[in-house]
């Protein structure tokens, strides 16, 4: 009995669509979500997904990383030296995401200021870089990055007057995207700062959203695993989950970046975020595996 052939140009595994990724974020978008997403192929520099990524949405934790630029960029020009010791003081102190709140330690050299907020997304760190470096400053060198939808607007405060920024910070994800893929590629003044930049940023430990698709281990995965590598950072307020990273499979790599801005009225409305943003992670593995 004859076999039946294969058609001769079917390729030898699907081609990923991202289907899962646009079903569920237009889910949240029709439940009054407003969402926002890009993804960049770092070999071909082809965007594989957009949705609404022109849009500006809150972004919470994830404009440290324009500060993280600067104070590495400041590094790179031996502005500052790494061990410089920076103090931090009452005026510094905020609440929510951090270590250095909880530890004794007083002054902590520069670099180690930097891991802080790379790795747990530190506030009082953060504020204590802002203090020495200024907000004028990362505005600036947001601005010569060419970032017109993308800024860190404020410093960290546990609560936002009427005279204050009212968001931490706020982005385009075409930028992040850009932005993402121009740190994997060293682009980002220049070699060594983006490398310095990635390398704090490769120890965060909020794998919650996007990330929590790669099951790679929250604590350990500066490495590569499976034959993943992830960098990310986070951003999360309230009614705001937001995530820009690198991943890199044994196919392909990508930079992406997702923001969803949302009434985080109960539970089940924030899970339903946080299920749709694992969605797009699984659609990333799928593309980079």
């Amino acid at each position: 009995m004859q076999q039946a052939r294969a058609p001769r140009h079917r390729a030898e595994r699907p081609e990923p669509s991202f289907a899962g990724a646009f079903q569920a974020l237009g889910e949240l978008a029709y439940g009054g979500a407003q969402v926002s997403a890009s993804v960049i192929d770092l070999d071909s520099d082809e965007r594989v997904l957009s949705i609404d990524d022109r849009i500006v949405l809150p972004t919470a934790s994830v404009g440290k990383i324009l500060l993280l630029i600067e104070v590495s960029a400041r590094l790179s020009e031996q502005a500052v030296p790494a061990i410089e010791v920076l103090d931090k003081t009452p005026k510094d102190s905020v609440g929510d995401s951090g270590l250095w709140r909880h530890l004794q330690a007083r002054s902590l050299p520069l670099a180690d200021v930097a891991t802080l907020v790379g790795a747990t997304s530190d506030n009082l760190a953060t504020n204590v870089l802002l203090r020495e470096v200024g907000l004028d400053a990362v505005r600036a060198r947001t601005e010569e990055l060419g970032l017109l939808r993308t800024a860190l607007l404020d410093l960290v405060r546990d609560t936002r007057g009427p005279d204050d920024a009212p968001q931490l910070s706020v982005g385009s994800t075409a930028e992040l995207a850009w932005l993402f893929a121009a740190l994997a590629r060293g682009r980002v003044v220049d070699a060594l700062t983006s490398s310095r930049v990635l390398g704090w940023l490769s120890l965060n430990t909020d794998l919650s959203m996007v990330a929590s698709a790669f099951g790679v281990d929250p604590l350990s995965h500066r490495g590569v695993d499976h034959g993943l590598q992830l960098v990310n950072k986070t951003g999360t307020d309230a009614g705001v989950r937001s995530e820009v990273g690198i991943l890199r499979g044994p196919r392909r790599g990508v930079a992406y970046a997702v923001s969803v801005q949302f009434a985080d009225r109960s539970i089940a409305a924030r899970l339903r975020v946080l299920d749709a943003l694992r969605a797009v992670g699984f659609d990333l593995l799928e593309y980079v595996y």
